[in-house]
């Protein structure tokens, strides 16, 4: 160790270990504690070593400012008290906040319409993730909202386009669509070749009237092929 670690230390010790009789009275506290550490117990008790607010411009701020210092929006300020405490305080109040807004939203949420898009064996353990790559669209202009998805399985050359009206008492035609890729880009990738089928990596709309999809090459090859492609909803 250099001198200047142990001044380090012997600093340390001097400051915050220092015997201080006012605090013999209380259990197991006989010693200034590290004034970091005190903040972090999960405790409700007050702080052995409160901070020292004197000069500190926020507060100064807040005194001098008629509008801010009783105002709701401030979140209360507890010097005697460890973080803990505070958090403690918080989530109580965050929940109390969030909770009026899920009551309304919640008993504003209604089914307009069910889809069997696929079945699965009764056994949970057993079951596979078949719904993948879900993205929303709303297209303000026309009041739809879409969802691209893909369906794994026997389905990986085809992505899935649902739409529905904001309006849930209108409907839109085609209101589920399947596109399928196949072999359709052949011509374009390798003339050569007619065993070339293409799957869907990723799918997202580019704006209200194109999809952007990247596909791979479904055959198991070094150098497999992949394709940006953009594709018109019309």
């Amino acid at each position: 160790m250099t001198q200047k670690d142990i001044t380090f230390v012997a600093d340390f010790l001097t400051e915050h270990f220092n015997e201080a009789p006012e605090l013999y009275n209380r259990k197991g506290k006989y010693f200034n504690v590290e004034r970091v550490g005190q903040y972090l117990k999960d405790e409700d008790d007050d702080l052995v070593s409160p901070p020292n607010t004197e000069g500190n411009q926020w507060f100064n701020f807040l005194k001098n400012s008629t509008h801010l210092k009783e105002s709701p929006l401030l979140f209360p300020y507890y010097p005697e008290k460890s973080l803990h405490f505070v958090k403690r305080q918080m989530e109580g109040v965050i929940d109390q906040c969030l909770q009026k807004p899920a009551d309304v939203i919640g008993k504003s949420v209604h089914q307009a319409v069910c889809m069997s898009l696929y079945k699965t064996s009764q056994s949970e353990d057993s079951t596979p993730q078949l719904f993948k790559l879900p993205f929303l669209w709303n297209d303000k202009t026309s009041n739809v909202h879409y969802v691209l998805f893909t369906i794994l399985e026997n389905c990986i050359s085809k992505i899935y386009i649902l739409r529905r009206h904001t309006d849930t008492s209108r409907s839109v035609s085609n209101g589920i669509l399947a596109v399928e890729f196949g072999n359709l880009l052949n011509n374009s990738i390798n003339e050569s070749s007619d065993s070339r089928c293409y799957s869907c990596l990723d799918a997202h709309f580019y704006d209200d009237e194109t999809v952007t999809v990247v596909l791979k090459e479904s055959v198991e090859q070094e150098g497999k092929e992949r394709v940006l492609a953009q594709l018109p909803l019309s």
